[in-house]
């Protein structure tokens, strides 16, 4: 089939046109969606019902169904992505996978509503991750396909308070419900909606031509080689090191709040951390990012966040007081806000292909769902019996600070 002309430089070339603040609203409005279906369930939902499942044993409880919804995340993000990058459709390569995403998350979350046995909680925590990364690979393969280089930090910083804001709903959607179901299925209606303005005015360039999928050449894109393009190799391994601490750090928050720090009320604990934390994000993720672009540097902002987010992870290890967690979360919210922003450009910008932009995405997404395997396996006999909360705070610390030092090692970026 002869492509189209115009069709195939659309989808596959750099965007060169400003997007409207309209359509960045949209794709935030859908990263929302998304990020408050896992986030509420992990702050709060996942929390109390494995307790009510388990109560003897919930911290192995929460951490073998988050580990394994996570191990789906670590197939489903690429795999969607790859098959976005060659989805033929009069919509577009996007559109499909949003709507997808968004019915499929839906659907586990129902499912979560109703559990009362581990099994049902692994089943429908994989659908919402399944799905929920076929959402996310799409909708953020859109920044690259549409957002030129020189917008990309500003849109980057209100892509990353979608993640913050998805959080700050997912936890209030969570806490207000009067329920765990209740809980699930509130959030589950709000990603339902968050998705809607988005297919709306999506603007999806579709491909003419389906380019080929090699089996091989797919499942060794599962890990792009670090020899051939060693900036995405070294982008790679410091997201996943800035997500093995924030996992270390956050994963446990509810537990912490309630038997380190001893509130009576974990639940609106973790909704006011949440809130603060969220604020700190917003004041510092848009400003940075437009600094970012305006100053065409992306390093030494990702290195200061890096080290501002250790030093939050310090005084949660040695301030485990209600005060001490409010600090931390200011100190956290405000060097998170700048790396989320200005590390998303960042990762636009050392992608080794424009045809698998969204499959690459996917790769890069391993490094934020692989950590959320290997934490509950690292912290939970940390917390019980190597130190305990402090020393797991500490650890989250030091692998931070560590991320933030090899960001210099990418040198195709200023």
């Amino acid at each position: 089939m002869i492509p189209e002309p115009g069709v195939v430089p659309a989808a596959l070339a750099e965007p060169t046109v400003p997007v409207r603040a309209r359509w960045t609203a949209a794709v935030v409005l859908a990263n929302v969606g998304v990020f408050a279906a896992w986030l509420g369930p992990i702050q709060v939902l996942l929390a109390k019902q494995s307790e009510a499942v388990a109560p003897g044993n919930k911290e192995f409880v929460f951490g073998l169904v988050t580990g394994v919804g996570a191990a789906v995340s670590v197939v489903a993000n690429p795999a969607f992505g790859a098959i976005s990058d060659r989805t033929l459709s009069r919509h577009g390569r996007r559109v499909p996978w949003v709507v997808a995403g968004a019915l499929g998350g839906a659907a586990g979350l129902f499912v979560l509503a109703g559990a009362d046995v581990i099994g049902l909680m692994l089943l429908g925590w994989c659908l919402m991750q399944l799905f929920g990364n076929a959402l996310l690979a799409a909708i953020t393969a859109t920044v690259p396909d549409r957002v030129p280089v020189s917008q990309r930090g500003v849109v980057g910083g209100w892509v990353a308070i979608s993640q913050v804001l998805g959080a700050l709903v997912g936890t209030a959607l969570a806490t207000a419900a009067g329920g765990i179901g209740l809980g699930y299925v509130a959030c589950a209606i709000f990603l339902l909606l968050s998705v809607v303005p988005y297919l709306w005015r999506s603007g999806d360039s579709r491909l003419a031509q389906r380019p080929p999928l090699v089996v091989r050449d797919f499942l060794r894109g599962f890990w792009i080689s670090p020899r051939r393009y060693p900036d995405f190799g070294w982008a790679w391994l410091t997201r996943f090191l800035f997500n093995v601490g924030n996992a270390l750090g956050t994963l446990y928050l509810f537990y912490y709040l309630q038997d380190e720090v001893g509130i009576d009320d974990p639940d609106t604990g973790v909704l006011i951390l949440t809130a603060i934390y969220s604020v700190c994000v917003l004041c510092t993720a848009i400003g940075c990012g437009k600094w970012s672009d305006s100053v065409a540097r992306r390093k030494v902002f990702v290195t200061g966040s890096g080290l501002v987010m250790a030093a939050a992870g310090v005084v949660l290890a040695i301030w485990p007081t209600w005060p001490g967690a409010i600090t931390g979360a200011i100190i956290l919210g405000a060097g998170f806000g700048v790396y989320l922003s200005v590390d998303f450009a960042l990762l636009t910008e050392v992608l080794p292909s424009a045809r698998d932009r969204a499959k690459d995405l996917g790769v890069i997404n391993i490094a934020n769902s692989l950590p959320q395997v290997l934490a509950p396996a690292i912290a939970a006999p940390i917390v019980k019996h190597l130190g305990g909360y402090p020393v797991l705070y500490l650890l989250a610390s030091a692998v931070t600070a560590l991320a933030a030092v090899l960001v210099r090692q990418i040198r195709s970026v200023d």
